[in-house]
């Protein structure tokens, strides 16, 4: 599979190539591989030409996304890598520990995007709905942080 023929990700005018980079296990052993196995990963797709890779706020606590991050900065891949994450999981106890309140999500968005090393996130979007949140609350939250440059779509 030639991951170069990269692809319009729906109507968003983003390009991406067709096997995106799954990083649920990045960042713990019990599942995965240590740092230098997924770094081996992560160099030998951009190597072959992918540029979309997949992450979300509670992948191993957050170590995930912080991987991503430092592994794009480092190789300095921004400008040509997707980035895509998701919150909703609960990241701890207590009532506002989850959920898609506009106050949750724009928390999970502000740590995502310091754990990720960038000023925006190109693709993110709710992992599991509440149930609770009005969809005009979840809705307008997006919105906003669309609006703030925060994320693209």
């Amino acid at each position: 599979m030639n991951l170069e023929t990269y692809r319009p990700l729906g109507r968003s005018g983003l390009l991406v190539s067709p096997l995106a980079l799954g990083t649920m296990t990045f960042g713990t052993l019990r599942l995965g591989l240590d740092e230098a196995g997924n770094r081996a990963v992560l160099d030998r797709y951009t190597e072959l030409g992918g540029n979309f890779i997949d992450t979300a706020d509670v992948y191993a606590g957050g170590r995930s996304e912080e991987m991503v991050g430092t592994f794009v900065a480092e190789r300095r891949l921004r400008d040509r890598t997707v980035i895509a994450s998701k919150s909703g999981f609960a990241d701890g106890c207590g009532f506002h520990a989850g959920g898609n309140g506009a106050r949750q999500v724009m928390a999970s968005v502000d740590g995502s995007l310091g754990r990720l090393r960038t000023d925006f996130i190109d693709l993110y979007w709710v992992y599991i709905w509440d149930g609770l949140t009005p969809a005009e609350e979840l809705l307008r939250t997006m919105t906003n942080l669309v609006t703030a440059g925060n994320i693209r779509y």
